[in-house]
């Protein structure tokens, strides 16, 4: 199965999408989405992201877990972290009490281990692997069940898992955020 998922469904397609596991790997240095943001460029200047447990990504995935359902992140991290890894890690917070679990591994840990270079993916239930197209603002997230590709996400997903520390031992080792 080869489909596409517009900007405007992603996040009906995460109520829908999986029954048990949504499962993320972080690889980019920065996110436009994140960029574009005043609450980005307010972070920049200085001041904290405020917590955010009512927006609808966050909404969502309260529900989801709520539901029994697992939603879980590797991000890669730069030695030192760029201002959107700074920022991603200071809004974490609100990620972890929405249930997410989020973990952390340095990118020259994820290099030695060849992870690095698997790319952004989400992996559905291990068996629907979503790569964000960041080149086309009208096809976001292009979806596949290619076995081989599914397995090998498969293989790096669980190679990141075991090797990424959670968030409250990964921020105890990096300096804060802001």
């Amino acid at each position: 199965m080869e489909s596409i998922v517009p900007a405007s469904g992603i996040l009906d397609f995460f109520r829908s999408g999986f029954e048990h596991t949504a499962w993320r790997l972080e690889t980019r240095r920065e996110y436009a989405a994140d960029q574009s943001s005043e609450e980005y460029q307010q972070f920049l200047r200085g001041i904290a992201p405020p917590r955010d447990d009512d927006g609808p990504w966050f909404a969502n995935a309260r529900a989801q877990t709520a539901d029994g359902r697992r939603i879980e992140r590797v991000r890669l991290v730069d030695e030192p972290p760029t201002d959107n890894q700074r920022y991603l890690l200071a809004t974490t917070p609100s990620n972890l009490a929405a249930g997410e679990d989020i973990r952390y591994l340095y990118r020259s840990e994820a290099g030695a281990l060849g992870l690095a270079s698997a790319g952004d993916f989400w992996l559905f239930d291990s068996r629907i692997l979503a790569r964000f197209n960041w080149e086309d603002a009208d096809r976001r997230m292009e979806l596949t069940t290619d076995p081989e590709q599914v397995v090998r996400a498969c293989q790096v997903r669980d190679a990141a898992w075991h090797y990424a520390v959670p968030y409250t031992e990964f921020i105890s080792r990096v300096p804060s955020p802001m």
